[in-house]
């Protein structure tokens, strides 16, 4: 995923790159997130047979969420660069979830901020990047 080589690259030393404008709009959940939405549906019994999106109410270009995650690192930098012909033919535009299913039928929804969770990870990565790269 792009997060994930944003990440590495910025604790790396090495600017990241954005292919094209950086106006694609997406937003993220973070992994605590996800878990306490997979208990709710485990044990709820509304959730029987129901298929939920998550999401978040934070949705951001590219361009924000660069600088969210430099913020969060406390240092780094991106570069914007025409997208290589073969990325741009499966880029997917703006992709963000609609979470009201979810939250209309089991009250979920996202407790941990963006800057926040980039921070988690990134904090987590510098600490044990030995072991992931």
């Amino acid at each position: 995923t792009f997060v994930g080589i944003w990440i590495k690259s910025l604790i790396e030393g090495s600017p990241f790159k954005i292919f094209g404008d950086g106006e694609q709009r997406r937003d993220f959940n973070f992994v605590d997130d996800v878990v306490d939405a997979m208990i709710l549906a485990a044990i709820k019994p509304e959730a029987i047979g129901q298929i939920y999106n998550l999401g978040s109410k934070e949705v951001v270009s590219l361009n924000e969420l660069a600088e969210i995650i430099v913020s969060a690192a406390g240092a780094g930098t991106f570069e914007k660069i025409p997208f290589p012909a073969e990325r741009k033919a499966i880029d997917i535009g703006d992709y963000f979830s609609n979470y009201g299913l979810i939250e209309s039928e089991l009250a979920w929804t996202p407790q941990v901020s963006l800057a926040k969770g980039l921070k988690k990870t990134i904090d987590y990565y510098t600490k044990h990047k030995k072991f992931y790269w």
